[in-house]
């Protein structure tokens, strides 16, 4: 796909009546499109596909002719316009919640983002029917990969107007401050799974101007206290290597029209005494909480190559022959 670039100079109009307090009714815009928008003063850049740029005009043209004539707009009339507007026929990923397997969850820029398997298809009819959903599992099962795609999906469709990816930083067994850089080169090792699977479905210069604006914002878990996140489509990577204590503090950050995933492989725990992590104490005393769901995950659901299976099944064998020795001695 040929991207393009298009500028859009506002005379006339107070950008925060077109853009909306906080940049809203911009972000609503963006969020539509895999294109990217960008305000410098007075210009609107805008660098997609032309069909993706002749819509985003036409939307700020009716926008500022219904400014021009009736000196505000709203949140109501914003949605209205895109509707309008973008009103081709939708992606798979707009059908139904009650999708069926290979169906579209999220239209990426190299490839369609799939329901895989009956495991997958699971997850995600959880996810849509609840705020809180746990996907417990080894790698390559599609746990983080499909949460990714859900937030950006819901993103799109202006159900929520932020995304927050954060994971426990342990693996190095030292604390951030005294990792060398800043905060983002500090905690960069350990999200580039979550910033992997972004790149993945959007284009970096999109990420850019998502994070830039802080509709994604990238976080390490610990910094997450004190906070309450509403409107927002949340995941927790790596739950596994959070603490009871921090899985607690994580959960009760959940806002108003808010929704949580939270993933993690309770045979790869990084913490120094396993019996403290959060993950496994949550699938203990979680469970009969209604809106909060749980999706267990197998080696039978890897999707990655087929040599991951294999690899997931050898250590799975290999930790029950230690298991029975411990226990003969």
């Amino acid at each position: 796909m040929e991207i393009l670039e298009k500028k859009i100079i506002i005379d006339n109009i107070e950008l925060v009546a077109l853009f909306g307090s906080n940049d809203i009714y911009l972000n609503m815009i963006e969020n539509r499109f895999k294109a990217a928008i960008i305000v410098r003063g007075n210009s609107v850049i805008i660098r997609g596909s032309e069909a993706e740029i002749i819509r985003i005009e036409k939307i700020f043209d009716e926008l500022l002719y219904m400014l021009e004539r009736n000196k505000h707009i709203s949140e109501h009339d914003v949605k209205a316009v895109i509707e309008l507007i973008d009103s081709s026929p939708k992606s798979s990923e707009n059908i139904s919640d009650s999708k069926n397997i290979n169906q579209v969850i999220f239209q990426g820029v190299k490839d369609p983002i799939r329901i895989r398997n009956q495991k997958q298809l699971d997850y995600y009819n959880k996810v849509q029917n609840n705020d809180i959903v746990f996907a417990i599992g080894p790698a390559g099962t599609g746990k983080t990969f499909l949460a990714v795609a859900m937030a950006l999906s819901a993103l799109r469709n202006n159900e929520i107007s932020r995304i927050i990816l954060s994971r426990p930083a342990v693996e190095a067994g030292e604390s951030l401050g005294y990792l060398p850089g800043d905060l983002r080169e500090k905690i960069d090792p350990y999200l580039k799974p979550l910033t992997d699977a972004m790149h993945y479905m959007i284009s970096p210069e999109k990420v850019k101007s998502l994070m830039e604006r802080n509709i994604i914002e990238i976080t390490p878990l610990a910094y997450m206290r004190g906070r309450t996140l509403s409107n927002s489509f949340i995941i927790l990577d790596e739950a596994q290597n959070a603490t009871t204590i921090q899985m607690k503090m994580f959960l009760t950050r959940l806002g108003i029209n808010s929704k949580a995933i939270i993933t993690g492989d309770i045979t790869q725990i990084d913490l120094p005494n396993k019996a403290f992590s959060g993950l496994i104490d949550a699938n203990k005393i979680l469970q009969k909480i209604n809106g909060i769901e749980f999706v267990y995950f197998d080696n039978k659901d890897v999707v990655r190559h087929k040599l991951v299976t294999e690899i997931v099944k050898a250590y799975e064998k290999n930790d029950i022959m230690n298991f029975d020795k411990k226990n003969k001695l």
